[in-house]
């Protein structure tokens, strides 16, 4: 039995990168206070592999994970990487996989906000915004957990939101 000890960080690796980074930088440093055990060193999936096994690979790191953090940007809710249908295996004709897998057509995205909140981990949901917009937030999780702006203005320049990110993480 894997017991629920790591955090588990999701969203647009392409279009946040700039949070998701600052969050491991936090979690590398002496400096900061911010201490995770990343649930992605569990186990590894390559980009070349099919949703329906990254998926399983997913699942597998959300098992051992007892925080959530979901990071919302611009493209969040337009992700479909992790659909079926992008997937060569993938029989449109008869709507399903010729590789023997259950077709899904969820993002990965998606998928990892339902099962999160299916498993009631802790959900910290980041905006990469000086606001909150949960009109981006994907529908699964956008009225569940703490939701919070990554960063806030101050005299006209922008400074991540770190103690309240850590507080939401940690405690």
């Amino acid at each position: 039995m894997t017991y629920r000890t790591k955090t588990y960080i999701a969203g647009d690796w392409t279009g946040d990168e700039n949070l998701i980074n600052q969050l491991y930088k936090w979690n590398q440093s002496e400096y900061w206070g911010l201490h995770f055990i990343d649930a992605h060193e569990l186990t590894s999936s390559r980009d070349s592999s099919k949703p329906c096994s990254i998926k399983r690979s997913l699942s597998t790191r959300l098992d051992a994970s007892k925080t959530f953090v979901l990071v919302v940007g611009s493209n969040t809710l337009g992700l479909t990487k992790g659909s079926c249908r992008w997937c060569s295996s993938y029989d449109s004709y008869h709507s399903r996989c010729h590789a023997g897998g259950n077709v899904d057509y969820r993002s990965f995205v998606d998928y990892e906000c339902e099962k999160a909140k299916r498993d009631n981990l802790k959900i910290v949901v980041l905006y990469n915004f000086a606001n909150i917009y949960k009109d981006k937030c994907p529908e699964s999780v956008r009225y569940t957990g703490q939701h919070l702006a990554a960063y806030y203005y101050s005299n006209g320049q922008a400074y991540w939101n770190y103690t309240a990110i850590k507080n939401a993480i940690m405690y």
